[in-house]
């Protein structure tokens, strides 16, 4: 029997709006996290993320309400991220409706936190996000293999802003696996937003390297790139944002198409 694909709303959340940006920066307001949510489960999501990106230090509150408010109105399994430093503040969101929650930056500055929450949780309600974008030849790094070819991808925190010294893409999604994490989250910093498709490349050398689930993110705007990044780069899922946002299609039509495509999804 056949797995069946996932296709996955994101919703990146700042200050109680979903947002939405190019690269990460140009960033413009696409509304109201619940209403959107709402929308995507009567179009036949399987799942949502959500990400809290506010600047703030503080913000706990802002994603367990956020959590409450999804559980209320939505009946998919929902995933959130931004602010999950400690168990404590999984268990706050799961406590309040959400069904996994996922790490980013703060599993990189202290990845014994995938194990602590995989242990107390378990491995099913943890995701380890990356964020990871090309490493230039000229970069620290880079050398010969990456000027011939073999591509190598760098780890960033802070939405972008800074790369992790010492960190590679593929071996980390490795290493966050193998101390716990159920699922990878594979952000393309070089597509996110563009809408030039997938970075099939890395989502492939990702999958290819854990054995957990992999949900391909990061440039969809054609429907043949939801296709493109589970044919070609064996991804289990594709989160999408501006494709369904800004009405470019809706989730059943990306639906349709995978199955057009010989992908096995779910159709409510």
């Amino acid at each position: 029997m056949s797995v069946l694909k996932r296709v996955i709303p994101c919703l990146d959340v700042d200050k109680g709006r979903v947002v939405k940006g190019t690269n990460f920066v140009d960033i413009r307001d696409a509304g109201d996290p619940v209403e959107l949510a709402e929308r995507y489960d009567a179009e036949g999501a399987d799942e949502l993320v959500f990400l809290d990106i506010t600047a703030s230090h503080e913000r706990r509150d802002t994603i367990v309400e956020l959590a409450r408010r999804t559980a209320d109105n939505v009946f998919i399994p929902f995933t959130i991220g931004g602010g999950i430093r400690s168990v404590a503040d999984a268990r706050a969101v799961l406590a309040a409706g959400a069904d996994k929650v996922s790490v980013n930056s703060a599993a990189l500055a202290r990845p014994e936190l995938i194990g602590e929450l995989a242990e107390v949780l378990g491995s099913q309600c943890v995701v380890i996000a990356i964020d990871a974008r090309l490493r230039s030849p000229a970069a620290p790094g880079g050398g010969a293999e990456d000027a011939a070819g073999d591509d190598s991808w760098d780890v960033y925190v802070d939405g972008g802003r800074h790369p992790v010294e010492g960190r590679d893409a593929v071996a980390w999604a490795r290493e966050a696996t193998d101390r716990g994490a159920g699922e990878v989250l594979l952000t393309s910093m070089d597509r996110d937003g563009t809408t030039d498709g997938y970075d099939i490349e890395l989502t492939r050398a990702v999958a290819d390297a854990v054995a957990v689930p992999v949900i391909a993110s990061g440039g969809a705007g054609e429907l043949r790139h939801l296709s493109e990044a589970i044919i070609e780069g064996d991804a289990d899922a594709v989160l999408c944002a501006s494709i369904f946002h800004y009405g470019t299609h809706t989730v059943r039509e990306a639906k349709d198409h995978l199955r057009a495509a010989g992908v096995p999804v779910r159709l409510s």
